[in-house]
């Protein structure tokens, strides 16, 4: 009886034994694959067959996880984004049936990246960083955690929220940096020192946007020298050249910018990172610009608006570009040209109008109090006994956020209830103010002293009584000038409290003026609209209709026949 249990225990051993180097061979099959495309660089399209080798055997084998992992990899090495896309998708599919959550996180955050850098359709990459955020609440890994937090804290940049973002930043870069010193696999250590260099890029625009130049160019020193003598980081090398040509620019190094730029031009052309491209071009124009080479600055900033007519993109900080241009063709009277860039500009403004308002409301809506509230159940978990200080302050930010709405509210004549936070609170999207005039939303934050706010206040008030906008060339650095204050102070000082870009603030009070002279004196129904323009110091005609029209909802033309037919019915 004992001889037949120790056979059949044998016998059971070496079945086992069977099945488990059986699965080991499959599993070292997959391996063996793998091995031979894992080394290949991003979009390298030599991987796709060994790619597809593992995903039908994959298949074949009903193997989930090897299932996922292939159709990730086909996602890292195929250069076509819509196929990236149709293989994001498939990856979640298989993350699904598996009911993963973290793989399904690492599954829409792999599809937000493709959308976010090479589609750069950043509603559509904020919408799947938000699923991979939701999914990824149980999930311990630190890095999935803090790589959402990264491309996340990017949207908030992208939308002017630099604060917010350098707080999420700074966490992402603790975690990456701690991460590069450990001993680990050289994937996992390139993945690590990628995010750590990308997020000191960010850093850096942040940094410099809130014009923290000290702090921001230490960090771009410092990516430039982790990525200057390694091939594998010339992406990550060629953003901190792009900020190093910013810092040249700033500094009056026109020469040197200049060089600095078309260094960084080839690898943003060959990964076609066309956000950061638009960038480098405005500033490598404006040194151009400065060294007295107009011609070829315009070149340069026309390719800004070739890139967005094809991506229908754009950043807020090449904004001013348009603004150039329009300017450039007027003086030069170009009509045509100058009419084609106000147009632009329009649609330019109706863009940025549109992505503010969605990604900022999702971002608050969506993320940042599901956030809040996450970290506050964590915390009293690890210590119950400060639960009700945690209640206190949610009910605080709730307080706070009900007065900061109340004092926007109290401020909506002020910044026009066509600008973001009219729309917020409740104001049409396309309201007039009472003098008639239409305000466009702007796209970054003051922090001044409240003194030298209510200086420039004081001095705009008396500039806009006086009537001195009706001088031709009225340019903000010379109005700074005469004001006697910094020209970036009364920039945002006019974006802020007057609701408007600088040149946008002048047109809207020359047409304000115009329109209201029209009304008053019949004199002014009977000059043409080059007359006109010239009263109110509009470079030309047709600069002037396309305002008019713009501002008022009705053409200068159609304006005036609606008027005078309007006096004729009161007269009969």
């Amino acid at each position: 009886m004992n001889r037949l249990i120790i056979q059949f225990l044998t016998m059971l051993l070496l079945f086992l034994c069977e099945s488990l180097f059986a699965q080991k061979e499959k599993l070292s099959d997959f391996y063996l694959i793998q091995r031979q495309y894992e080394n290949l660089p991003e979009n390298d399209s030599s991987a796709l067959p060994l790619v597809e080798k593992l995903i039908w055997k994959a298949k074949v084998e009903k193997n989930q996880m090897q299932l996922f992992l292939g159709y990730t990899d086909a996602r890292y090495h195929t250069p076509d984004p819509q196929i990236k896309l149709k293989y994001a998708d498939s990856a979640i599919h298989v993350a699904v049936a598996k009911k993963d959550d973290s793989l399904l996180s690492s599954a829409y955050l792999s599809k937000g990246v493709v959308y976010y850098f090479y589609l750069k359709k950043y509603k559509l990459a904020l919408n799947e960083y938000l699923k991979a955020f939701e999914k990824n609440k149980k999930n311990k890994d630190p890095y999935y955690r803090n790589k959402i937090k990264y491309h996340i804290s990017v949207v908030k940049s992208y939308i002017g929220y630099y604060k917010e973002s350098l707080s999420e930043l700074e966490e992402a870069r603790s975690f990456f940096e701690n991460e590069i010193k450990r001993e680990m696999h050289p994937n996992l250590m390139f993945g690590n020192q990628r995010g750590y260099n990308n997020t000191l890029h960010h850093m850096a625009v942040c940094y410099r946007n809130l014009r923290n130049f000290k702090k921001s160019d230490s960090l771009v020193a410092l990516g430039l020298a982790n990525t200057s003598k390694n091939e594998a980081y010339k992406q990550e090398h060629s953003y901190f050249l792009k900020e190093d040509g910013i810092r040249k620019y700033r500094k009056k190094d026109y020469d040197g910018a200049i060089k600095t730029f078309q260094s960084a031009l080839p690898t943003l052309i060959d990964i076609n990172d066309f956000a950061w491209l638009t960038v480098t071009y405005s500033y490598l124009g404006k040194s151009k610009w400065a060294n007295g080479k107009v011609e070829e600055a315009i070149t340069d900033f026309e390719k800004i608006d070739s890139i967005f007519n094809r991506h229908s993109f754009v950043l807020p900080e090449v904004r001013d570009v348009y603004e150039d241009l329009i300017v450039y063709y007027s003086e030069n009277k170009n009509s045509e040209r100058a009419l084609y860039y106000t147009k632009q500009l329009l649609r330019v403004d109706k863009v940025l109008e549109q992505d503010f308002l969605y990604l900022s409301s999702k971002i608050h809506r969506e993320y940042d109090s599901d956030r809040l509230l996450q970290e506050k159940e964590r915390e009293e978990r690890r210590v119950s006994v400060t639960g009700w200080i945690f209640i206190i302050i949610f009910f605080t930010c709730v307080f706070v956020g009900c007065y900061y709405i109340l004092r926007l509210r109290s401020r909506k004549k002020v910044i026009g209830r066509n600008s973001f936070f009219g729309i917020i609170l409740g104001g049409d999207s396309f309201n007039a103010n009472q003098d008639g005039t239409f305000r466009i939303r702007h796209y970054s934050r003051t922090e001044i002293g409240q003194d030298i706010v209510d200086d420039i206040l004081y001095k705009l008030s008396e500039f806009e009584m006086n009537k001195e906008f009706l001088q031709g060339k009225i340019k903000l650095k010379s109005l700074a000038k005469k004001f006697d204050v910094n020209q970036n102070y009364l920039s945002n000082v006019i974006n802020e409290h007057k609701g408007a870009s600088f040149n946008r603030y002048i047109s809207e009070l020359r047409i304000s003026y115009i329109t209201e002279r029209l009304k008053s004196d019949r004199k002014y129904r009977n000059y043409s609209s080059e007359t006109l323009a010239k009263e109110c110091g509009i470079a030309s005609r047709t600069n002037f209709s396309a305002l008019f029209s713009e501002i008022n909802g009705i053409s200068f033309t159609e304006f005036i026949n609606k008027y005078k037919n309007e006096l004729k019915s009161e007269i009969i």
